[in-house]
């Protein structure tokens, strides 16, 4: 698989305090991948390493294939865009302003590709419309659009949907599907909306004080927080027999309890156990969140 960023045993001190410890990553080309963890956990600490703007204490990271300690780790950083906690603009300017200074400082020679750039993130119809007179929403796509001056084909998105209202969040979703579809972006999502991030995310990692805890597919992790029907019976052993009777797919939890992964017809199930001798006590659909998936990877990673 061809990563554009990965990272090996990157730490980042301050003091005594371990930002990151023997962090590791690897995002692959062409993937949203969504960076889980609490405030706090490290996830801006590391993007604010990838862009440059802080050197690690120990560890290297690759981006496109190049060592951050190599000479021409600032020419592979310009096919990056980022919004890195509040997007940087300029307020007193408008947002066809705001991309041509960012254009100026890029060295760009043309800004005919700016109202193009402006359709693309929504703001094509802003006129003379100066920043500060925009909603938190419109400043976030703007900020993507200066991110995405020099057409970069990596963007590093930290908390992008932080304090939007839900038309924003929707809006927000489908600019960054839409730069991952479309334009073949490569995504980094930082945030702590996970119930916004399953909505787009082809990847994950979660991160917790500092560390990597695990890094897992979308469709693995789907698997891992499928749906299941959680059966409490009198005896767990006839429940067992029966269920591999029927070939159905399960998981026990106690003497009394189990998770069972498969339509099932209760009526049918109840007749089979009650020839065994065995009660159903309860039964109750389940299904795991991404949000439970993660508070209890991070349990069991303290735990450890």
């Amino acid at each position: 698989m061809e990563y554009i960023l990965t990272a090996d045993a990157l730490s980042k001190h301050y003091g005594n305090f371990k930002a990151l410890d023997r962090f590791t990553m690897h995002i692959p080309k062409g993937s949203i991948y969504g960076f889980v963890g609490k405030n706090g956990a490290g996830k801006t600490t590391f993007i604010r390493l990838i862009c440059g703007l802080q050197k690690p204490t120990k560890g290297t990271y690759t981006l496109y294939g190049t060592k951050n300690t190599h000479k021409n780790i600032g020419m592979c950083r310009r096919r990056m865009g980022a919004v890195v906690e509040t997007p940087s603009i300029y307020l007193d300017m408008t947002a066809e302003e705001n991309l041509k200074e960012q254009y100026r400082i890029l060295g760009l020679p043309s800004f005919a590709d700016i109202p193009e750039l402006l359709c693309l993130v929504g703001l094509n119809d802003t006129g003379k419309k100066k920043a500060k007179n925009f909603s938190l929403g419109m400043r976030q796509r703007l900020g993507i659009a200066v991110a995405l001056a020099g057409s970069p084909d990596f963007l590093v998105l930290d908390e992008p949907v932080n304090g939007l209202d839900p038309q924003g969040i929707i809006e927000m979703r489908e600019l960054i599907l839409k730069l991952n579809r479309e334009k073949q972006i490569t995504v980094l999502i930082s945030s702590h909306i996970l119930d916004e991030l399953s909505r787009l995310a082809t990847c994950y990692g979660f991160i917790d004080n500092g560390r990597m805890i695990k890094e897992i597919g979308a469709k693995e992790l789907e698997a891992a927080c499928r749906k299941c029907i959680r059966i409490q019976v009198s005896a767990i052993k006839p429940l067992t027999l029966t269920l591999d009777s029927m070939g159905i797919d399960y998981h026990i939890l106690s003497d009394t309890m189990a998770d069972v992964f498969a339509k099932i017809n209760i009526s049918q199930l109840a007749l089979a156990l009650s020839k065994q001798d065995c009660d159903i006590l309860s039964v109750t659909e389940r299904e795991e969140t991404l949000e439970s998936y993660y508070v209890n990877l991070i349990g069991g990673a303290r735990n450890e």
